[in-house]
């Protein structure tokens, strides 16, 4: 007699798994936020914060942020509309509309970290981070977790990861900086020197430019 399939409950996800991948490029991606455990709307992740997903033929973890995310009808013909419901009273007369909804968001590639060191992951040393994109982004399907704190604090040690946050086109580049920042400086308990290293360094790169980094590390704050 032929085995039954293995079934998955929802109890077995991992707290920190969010998203699953449904498009994927060079230089980021396109989640979809995984169906709660509860009757609500699925967690969007907040702007700039930190996801990872994997890339399987290399085994490099991909690090990406959040530059974009929306709640839309799954039926994209017919938009929302308002019922004047609370949450609670959403539960309790309009049930299904918790299936009739889906999150998505964007996640830019800021960098990864290899299975082994050396050019593009390849060497004898293991878990190298690397501040550009990967030779590959994470495929299709590929299961989306939020970063923990340690993983985001050793990625961000060195501020190489600003330079390619820079370079991101698809999104409000200053405000998009200044929510990573925000994250990172809260994980970071309020790192003072380390702001100020990210600073010096974020300077650098905008050429001068005072106003703009003015702009951006005024919206670093507690």
């Amino acid at each position: 007699m032929p085995s039954s399939p293995v079934q998955f409950s929802l109890d077995e996800r991992h707290p920190h798994h969010i998203a699953e991948v449904i498009e994927t490029s060079t230089t980021g991606f396109l989640a979809q936020c995984l169906e709660p455990e509860e009757l609500n709307f699925p967690t969007m992740p907040a702007f700039g914060s930190w996801v990872k997903a994997t890339d399987e033929d290399s085994g490099n973890t991909i690090f990406a942020v959040v530059s974009y995310a929306t709640t839309m009808p799954i039926d994209s013909i017919h938009r929302a509309r308002a019922l004047g419901l609370s949450l609670g009273e959403l539960r309790e007369q309009q049930p299904q509309i918790f299936a009739m909804l889906t999150t998505e968001f964007q996640a830019a590639i800021v960098g990864f970290q290899s299975r082994e060191s050396g050019i593009n992951g390849r060497g004898p040393i293991s878990g190298r981070v690397f501040h550009y994109l990967p030779p590959r982004p994470p495929q299709i399907h590929q299961a989306v977790f939020q970063c923990d704190r340690q993983e985001v604090m050793e990625f961000t040690n060195s501020p190489d990861f600003l330079r390619i946050l820079l370079q991101i086109s698809d999104a409000p580049v200053d405000a998009l900086i200044a929510a990573a920042l925000r994250e990172i400086y809260l994980l970071r308990q309020g790192d003072r020197a380390w702001l100020v290293t990210v600073g010096r360094h974020l300077s650098l790169l905008l050429k001068d430019d005072y106003d703009r980094l003015r702009h951006i590390l005024g919206q670093v704050h507690f």
